[in-house]
């Protein structure tokens, strides 16, 4: 159905579902979406379904009123399990929220419909999302999906122009997050832990990924921060999950002096250090997005596997070398060389860092934005 015949309802709605199921990241870039559909409809109560990991970004959205957690089977990251009591449980509590009506966001080669018979079967009157197949009536409002090849916008842009179908629209298009004092001062302790000089200039790297396809080599990332202490005088601090806690150490042995938070920051505290870190060097992963709508500065190491996901609306610096097999979409290279990362020299690095950070430096006497 075309949305616009279903806009006046849409505006009515008291109670919406955002379905977002896959990564943090991925939800970090919906927030514009999700705002959107806040600035248009003030009083409407919002629930975003997402997954258990993505789940921990919602404390720093504030258009965000309930969360509920599903780990779909449909999604890579799903663990195997062997019945679909969960599933059912989960659409009798959506049937329970008397839901009217759902908004599906999905990465542009993720199929709908799963989520989209979700809401069916939970009796939620509408459901709007991208679709590349006609979805009949498990959609009422069908946004047709370009073909895969054509297929050229950012992700927030993306989602943005799936709310915009049905008349919800937001004053900006910037991810905004917000950390709390407490969640601030908490980072703020946590970086002193470790013996960091808050007050002497310092960047965080993030060296790992979830997919192994966006990571940069460890031995590139020890170059990098051995380079950038010695010859820039600055501070390194590490960032990662506890299961890359093992990574960030072996960086740190080839690099020397520096300084780790890997295993050590809930994601309300990773934001806290990001709002006032002066600058990030990451793979392609979720804390560049969690730096863009921190108005952190990134310097972004992107594997070329989908050129959607780039730093959106920060300063940045986007690193990557061009290879015929770029925009695979795949999470292990499938040629096995990972030449778009593999041949990005630390010295480019270092350059594109130092660049931004004298582009960027009034930031560093600029006081934390604490909301």
């Amino acid at each position: 159905m075309n949305p616009s015949a279903n806009a006046s309802n849409w505006r009515q709605a008291r109670k919406l579902l955002c379905i977002r199921l896959d990564n943090l990241g991925d939800v970090v870039m919906t927030t514009p979406a999700i705002r959107a559909l806040k600035e248009t409809r003030p009083s409407c109560h919002l629930t975003l379904l997402t997954s258990a990991s993505a789940s921990r970004v919602a404390p720093l959205v504030a258009e965000i009123d309930d969360v509920i957690t599903y780990d779909a089977p449909w999604m890579k990251s799903a663990t195997t399990r062997q019945n679909s009591q969960p599933d059912w449980k989960v659409i009798e509590r959506l049937r329970r929220g008397n839901f009217d009506g759902a908004v599906i966001f999905t990465v542009f080669n993720h199929n709908p419909l799963p989520a989209a018979l979700l809401a069916f079967l939970a009796d939620i009157p509408l459901r709007l999302g991208h679709c590349r197949e006609n979805p009949h009536n498990l959609l009422t409002d069908w946004i047709r999906e370009p073909d895969l090849e054509s297929e050229t916008r950012h992700e927030v842009r993306r989602q943005l122009d799936l709310v915009e179908a049905i008349g919800f629209r937001s004053q900006t298009d910037t991810v905004i997050l917000r950390v709390t004092e407490k969640n601030q001062l908490a980072a703020i302790h946590k970086l002193r832990e470790t013996g960091l000089n808050i007050s002497r200039p310092w960047v965080v790297i993030h060296p790992g990924s979830s997919a192994p396809s966006r990571r940069y080599m460890p031995e590139g990332f020890a170059e990098v921060a051995r380079r950038l202490t010695v010859e820039d005088n600055l501070q390194i601090v590490f960032t990662g999950d506890r299961d890359e806690t093992a990574l960030v150490e072996s960086i740190q042995a080839m690099s020397g002096r520096s300084y780790s938070l890997a295993g050590h920051l809930t994601i309300e505290e990773m934001a806290g250090v990001l709002q006032i870190s002066p600058l990030l060097i990451s793979n392609n992963a979720s804390p560049v997005h969690l730096a863009a709508g921190l108005g952190t500065p990134v310097v972004v190491l992107s594997a070329l596997t989908n050129p959607q996901h780039a730093p959106w609306n920060v300063p940045s610096r986007v690193l990557s070398h061009d290879v015929p097999c770029k925009y695979c979409y795949k999470t292990i290279c499938p040629e096995g060389h990972h030449n778009c990362l593999r041949l990005i020299t630390p010295s480019t690095v270092i350059e594109a860092a130092r660049s931004l950070l004298q582009e960027t430096a009034i930031r560093q006497d600029t006081p934390a934005r604490i909301g």
